[in-house]
């Protein structure tokens, strides 16, 4: 006898496997129709329809409507609605795509809280996915503070609560040994571009286990919207090999493993098995995208994997890029270069050594010797500004390069005192690190200082653009790591510029994923940085923002694509040829259409044969002896 679950899942079969069950039936078949429908009928994937070319012999009218890569609602014509099979499942009213877009306006606008909208947008992905992705495309301004920073932290805080259907594969711990059969699983067998994450430092909101999955399902979702890379090349990926947060291993509705991080050689060895795994399925050229993984493993990781996989670390190399395009807009206002500005950085994790390092590569690109370029940047970390001579803390890793042969020095605002920078960077997570004090002594040493709050989300800010504009008498180049609201001093408005990662690592991901590069070196992240900077307009600048309105930003993606392009094959580092001359029109050919296409099968008509006169048939006699 079946069990309830079982019983509920035999019917689920044999509702959507009826055509296999009477073809059983029609064969003579005498098994049960259960155990006909299990045996004769292929399970239902994630998506009915996998890749981008639809066989039609495997897809059935009633799949357009349940399949969100086919599903159009009330888009479909009657033509097709009948065709396919699926006349009278939907009210008589025909729509457009465009008035879809429109009711999906109203209906995000209804919400009030951020976590709302996110869940609205989360719906509209799983039922139909071209119109998701052209509203997100079409109202990036509006919408990207909802599926990426700051409203993914709190979906990924609340991930336990508003779990509802797979968009990306968990590899847990146990799985050690079997890495590539649950790879397998995924549906998909073209994905290019894999974002995954260990959620142990997402955001600045520390360590999140198996919630993390937000951040990669967002990252990925902006790769679509912002260059035009195939949703279904596109896979997130967790791998969750515990959780250090007390709170959420007794939260009842922790959704990963509930156990203490896995450390050490166990921990490596199942990295190690993961990248592999990832190129077993996929290929040597697949996108892994390294994200919000810890600071003491996210650079070992890097330096350990760059040369032998296609990959990056969007926390160092993103954000790095992103920061060092403001910088580059910067030098419009102040007149300087590089060489002029001395640098000090209020963080000394990932995002603050990738910018760091990434600035260094810009300075040696303008002539300046590379001791000089780490001389003139300063950095301070939990312990104080980095010395050759602190007593406490440590130098390990990528710090050294940034240590100084002075007296150690613990507060921040002696620090600035007594540096005097020109450019102060947090990357801190520490909320109000920039005191007034701190930001009226950068103005006092600088006629424009430029101050960059970097920390995600909002609350985790430095300052706000608000106290950076009015301690400094509006003389401040500011930028930040969230989205601020436009500050006004005496009769001018200032609309402050977010230096979002997702300016960079979507126009990387495109031109990596077309050419099929197998390494990515620093260059094209500084290639990037400097596309970047050249879209900023004068105008952008003048109304307070170093980097162009997010509106452009698919623009800025695609010129970013044809750098990074470039550079694969100069560097002969691209592996699909022949190098094409047109770049634009070549990666332009390979983007995601956001738009409708026709559901209905193709046909074509035949030339009428030619009259030829046949013999007259004459029964074949086998001679039977």
């Amino acid at each position: 006898m079946f069990s309830r679950p079982s019983l509920c899942g035999t019917f689920e079969k044999l509702c959507r496997c009826g055509t296999s069950t009477t073809a059983a039936a029609a064969a003579g078949t005498t098994t049960s129709p259960a155990v006909s429908a299990l045996a004769l009928c292929e399970a239902r994937r994630y998506h009915e329809v996998v890749g981008d070319i639809i066989c039609p012999s495997q897809v059935r009218g009633i799949d357009h409507i349940r399949d969100p890569r086919l599903n159009k609602g009330l888009a479909f014509t009657l033509e097709e609605r009948q065709v396919l099979g699926i006349h009278g499942l939907q009210p008589a009213r025909f729509k457009t795509q465009e008035e879809q877009l429109q009711l999906c306006k109203i209906a995000v606008n209804r919400y009030t809280e951020p976590l709302n909208k996110y869940l609205y947008l989360s719906d509209l992905h799983d039922r139909n996915e071209r119109l998701f992705f052209r509203f997100l495309s079409e109202n990036i301004e509006d919408l990207m503070p909802i599926v990426y920073t700051p409203t993914v932290g709190l979906a990924c805080q609340r991930f336990g609560l508003i779990y509802r259907r797979p968009h990306g594969l968990f590899v847990t711990f146990n799985d050690r040994g079997h890495i590539f059969d649950v790879m397998k699983n995924w549906p998909e067998p073209n994905v290019r571009a894999i974002c995954v994450t260990d959620g142990e430092r997402i955001l600045g909101l520390g360590d999140l286990g198996a919630c993390g999955m937000g951040i990669p399902v967002g990252k990925l979702a902006l790769y679509t919207a912002l260059a035009g890379i195939k949703p279904h090349q596109c896979l997130p990926i967790v791998v969750d090999v515990g959780t250090n947060n007390i709170d959420l291993l007794e939260d009842p509705l922790y959704v990963g493993l509930r156990q203490k991080r896995v450390v050490g050689r166990e921990y490596d060895d199942f990295i190690d098995e993961f990248m592999e795994a990832v190129v077993k399925r996929y290929g040597q050229n697949t996108l892994i995208q390294f994200e919000d993984f810890g600071n003491h493993n996210a650079f070992r990781f890097l330096d350990k994997y760059r040369n032998n996989y296609c990959t990056f670390n969007d926390d160092i190399q993103g954000t790095a890029a992103v920061a060092v395009a403001g910088l580059y807009a910067s030098k419009r206002i102040t007149g300087k270069s590089f060489k002029d500005y001395t640098f000090l950085f209020a963080g000394a994790g990932e995002a603050a050594i990738g910018i760091a390092d990434l600035v260094v590569k810009a300075m040696v690109a303008e002539g300046v010797p590379i001791e000089e370029a780490y001389h003139k940047i300063y950095m301070v970390d939990i312990d104080g500004l980095l010395t050759t001579t602190r007593k406490v803390g440590n130098l390990e890793g990528h710090k050294v390069n940034y240590a100084k042969d002075i007296e150690p020095m613990a507060d921040l605002e002696q620090i600035v005192s007594a540096i005097k920078p020109n450019v102060l960077i947090g990357a801190s997570a520490c909320p109000g690190l920039f005191t007034p004090k701190i930001l009226r002594t950068m103005a006092d040493h600088n006629d424009r200082p430029v101050i960059f709050a970097l920390s995600n989300p909002t609350s985790k800010a430095e300052c706000t653009a608000d106290e950076a504009y009015h301690n400094t008498d509006a003389r401040v180049i500011f930028s930040s790591g969230s989205p601020f609201p436009p500050v006004k001093v005496g009769d001018k408005t200032y609309y402050p510029g977010q230096g979002n990662n997702a300016y960079i690592f979507p126009g990387v991901g495109l031109g990596v994923i077309c050419t099929g590069t197998h390494h990515i070196p620093d260059d094209m992240f500084l290639i990037a940085a400097q596309e970047l900077a050249n879209f900023t307009e004068s105008s952008d600048i003048e109304r307070g923002s170093l980097y162009p309105p997010l509106e452009n930003i698919r623009d800025v993606s695609m010129n970013i694509a044809i750098g990074v392009t470039k550079c694969a094959y100069d560097k002969g580092l691209a592996s699909t040829y022949p190098e094409p001359q047109d770049k634009r029109k070549w990666l332009e050919d390979q983007l995601y259409n956001f738009n409708y296409e026709c559901s209905m099968p193709v046909t074509w008509t035949w030339p009428r044969m030619p009259y030829i006169k046949t013999r007259e048939e004459s029964p074949l006699i086998a001679a039977i002896k």
